[in-house]
Parts: C-alpha cells; sequence; structure tokens
C-alpha cells in the first residue's frame, strides 16, 4: 500500500478538470489507465523520467474505483485532497455544502489519532 501514489492520484486527478469528468463518469477505467500511464511519471518532471515500480493494491484500487472515501482516509489517504477532488465531482448533485456535511458524516465515527496522513 502506497499513500503516495493514493495522494498523488488524488492530486493529479484534482487538478485536470477533464480528469475529473472522466473519474466521475468511468471510475474503474480512468483508475486502470492512469495507473498503467500516470503512476510512475514522476510529478513536475517535464523531461520524461519516471519509475518502474508504482502501482495500486487490490484494496486501494477498489476504493477508487467506487469512490470509497472512507477507506482511503483509513489507508491514510490525505482527506483535504479526497475532500476537494469529490467536491469537483459530487458537490453539483447536492445543495449547499450538502456534500460536505455528508462527508464528514461518513467520517465521523473514526475517533483519534487518525491515521497517519504525514507525507
Amino acid at each position: 500500500m502506497s499513500k503516495y501514489l493514493l495522494d498523488k492520484f488524488l492530486y493529479t486527478v484534482d487538478r485536470d478538470p477533464d480528469l475529473v469528468e472522466r473519474y466521475r463518469d468511468d471510475p474503474a477505467g480512468t483508475v486502470s489507465w492512469w495507473e498503467q500511464e500516470m503512476a510512475n511519471r514522476l510529478l513536475n518532471c517535464h523531461s520524461g523520467e519516471q519509475s518502474t515500480w508504482l502501482a495500486f493494491s487490490d484494496e486501494e484500487r477498489r476504493s477508487l474505483r467506487e469512490h470509497d472515501h472512507v477507506a482511503l482516509f483509513r489507508m491514510g489517504a490525505h482527506p483535504f485532497l479526497t475532500l476537494t477532488l469529490f467536491i469537483a465531482m459530487f458537490e453539483r448533485d447536492h445543495g449547499p455544502l450538502e456534500y460536505q456535511k455528508a462527508y464528514g458524516k461518513a467520517l465521523a465515527h473514526l475517533s483519534l489519532p487518525y491515521p497517519d496522513i504525514s507525507t
């Protein structure tokens, strides 16, 4: 399991409006494409350098495909990255602050100490 890779997915998808829509409409396809094409590219590196070893675990892949922010949080994905991406995808389907309140309510059963979200 890689908190880095989860956060990298959330970060890169959230910063591209086309990827946000793609992830909303086709989460399984987007996760598969991103893992194959983007996971091993270095962030903010324009020289084409990349690694070869990064991949999601089955649990990470499932949670991303199902938009399961609670499972992602339990695995250590940064809650701000998850929240901002999921707001971009789902806020339009709800009234003002409705989605944010539901997001928080879904995490309310978790108590301190939260999973380690340090980077």
